[in-house]
């Protein structure tokens, strides 16, 4: 997995990156790998750059998370970007996120970010903010497991992090396990 911070203040040196912090300690205490981690800013150019270095690259990782740049601001271009590299839209995981967050603020609603896969990487945007970070372990903590074992090449049968991909209390269907 791959953290990537798009940020002006961040990739100058302004500002922490306690969003980039957050998504990746929380989604290590997920048991998830965060091999590499990267700032940029807010540059469609650099983004889309980055983007394919990793999805296109010799060891491509199976997720790449883009925290900022998904407002509505002029230099928020984090969306465009990602399209650009796409190869198919998930838009489900984009809408996810954006209720997510809504449980705490109705802004979360203003953010463009989007979801694909090029190749078999997911890119997730998330929004730049620390409980935007948080909002996305919780969610992409239950998801992703499924999500990488079908983007490796498994089905959607009863698998691989599939049980966590189940909200708490739901059952099967069908000879599907309960979570």
């Amino acid at each position: 997995m791959a953290v990537l911070t798009v940020s002006d203040g961040v990739a100058a040196g302004r500002r922490e990156d306690r969003a980039g912090a957050r998504i990746a300690e929380g989604l290590r205490a997920r048991g998830m790998v965060v091999a590499e981690r990267a700032v940029v800013p807010d540059d469609a150019e650099a983004i889309r750059r980055r983007l394919l270095d990793w999805c296109d690259g010799p060891a491509p990782p199976q997720v790449v998370v883009t925290l900022g740049g998904t407002g509505l601001g002029p230099r928020d271009v984090t969306p465009e970007a990602t399209r650009a590299v796409l190869d198919r839209e998930a838009p489900g995981l984009a809408e996810a996120l954006r209720a997510a967050g809504a449980r705490a603020t109705l802004a979360a609603y203003l953010s463009r970010g989007v979801a694909g896969v090029r190749g078999r990487t997911l890119v997730v945007n998330v929004a730049g903010s620390e409980g935007a970070a948080q909002d996305a372990v919780e969610l992409l903590g239950r998801l992703l497991p499924h999500a990488a074992h079908v983007l490796a090449g498994g089905g959607h049968e009863a698998g691989e992090g599939w049980a966590a991909a189940r909200p708490p209390g739901v059952g099967g269907r069908g000879g599907d396990p309960v979570a």
